[in-house]
């Protein structure tokens, strides 16, 4: 099984992301339009048939794209969410830094909660029960699966995958706005997907690609 981790499109950056309800901009519901497409176009060779998505407005938006495309229905799950930042999210940054001056999510200590938040721990061990639920539950089939979810989920796994130890002062990669991260179960290895010509002809989608290292 390959697992498809897509990140949503772009948002507004002017308001603090987490747990924010905010949607997608116009490039962004560009980004994940021409993502779907590209995915509908080589679905013979995917052969996707499911597709899993984090439950805020712009994971759900990014998926609803890729959901009319390959006519699959999209299965919520809440546990996908991004970092919970509890009273931080949604707000504006000048906003942010007015009441909360100096808290971002590099600040915490790993135990240290956002208020009425998650800490980097929480948020960690989340994403951790979530992934061994999950390949415990599909990785003996062959149905190759899509999860749209947040740059913090993807990077947590990433280093679970890769036995890397996580923390939040450091960034060992940045998944790019709808860029595709392939997950190969049989190996528990991650591949790049090679879209050269499709960069080319759109500079608004960028794969990021994850390779094991």
């Amino acid at each position: 099984m390959k697992v498809f981790f897509i990140r949503h499109g772009k948002d507004d950056n002017r308001y603090r992301g987490g747990w924010s309800k905010t949607d997608l901009i116009p490039e962004g519901k560009q980004q994940a339009k021409l993502l779907a497409n590209y995915l509908k176009e080589n679905n013979r060779e995917y052969r996707i048939r499911r597709i899993i998505s984090s439950d805020l407005p712009r994971a759900i938006s990014t998926a609803q794209f890729i959901s009319a495309e390959l006519d699959l229905p999209i299965q919520r799950e809440f546990q996908l969410r991004e970092m919970n930042n509890g009273d931080l999210a949604g707000l504006l940054n000048d906003e942010a830094l007015e009441r909360y001056p100096g808290l971002f999510f590099s600040s915490l200590k790993m135990d240290e909660r956002y208020p009425n938040g998650e800490s980097p721990d929480d948020f960690f061990m989340r994403i951790k029960k979530w992934f061994d639920e999950f390949i415990t539950k599909y990785k003996s089939t062959n149905d190759n699966i899509i999860v749209v979810t947040h740059g913090g989920v993807i990077e947590i796994i990433y280093h679970l995958v890769n036995g890397i130890n996580w923390n939040n002062k450091s960034r060992t990669f940045k998944a790019a706005n709808c860029s595709i991260n392939i997950l190969n179960t049989d190996t528990m290895k991650f591949e790049i997907e090679n879209m050269t010509d499709f960069l080319t002809d759109s500079n608004s989608f960028i794969n990021s690609g994850l390779s094991s290292r």
